[in-house]
């Protein structure tokens, strides 16, 4: 019998591939992106004291999306997470994909940061 491969697990597997040598640091924090059917988040983080440093999302209220699930949101939450970290003093970060292909939501979300003061 054949099984069906699990797309998550295995998205799971690069991205443990890939943390394993990436990581932020408070000088240089990790830019990680999760992208879920519905929504899209994104979180800065400084790996070495365990803190957010600053995130948006989808589900924040200051964003009004006709839809949660296209490059468009994803482009509305790279540049709200820019704005934020870019507030707190962070101009350079670590992109992490956090295990997906470096196209679409994922992409957009990574221009539109990039457009609005961070670098990476």
């Amino acid at each position: 019998m054949i099984t069906k491969l699990d797309k998550n697990a295995t998205r799971k597997k690069r991205h443990a591939r890939v943390r394993a040598k990436l990581s932020g640091t408070s000088a240089r924090p990790r830019l990680n992106v999760f992208r879920s059917n519905k929504h899209v988040y994104a979180q800065v983080i400084d790996d070495m004291s365990g803190v957010t440093l600053a995130s948006a999302s989808t589900l924040d209220k200051e964003l009004t999306l006709e839809s949660t699930s296209n490059v468009e949101a994803a482009q509305k939450v790279g540049e709200l997470v820019a704005k934020r970290a870019v507030e707190k003093g962070i101009s350079s970060v670590v992109f992490d994909r956090g295990g997906y292909l470096y196209h679409g939501r994922i992409q957009a979300l990574a221009d539109a940061a990039r457009a609005n003061g961070l670098q990476f």
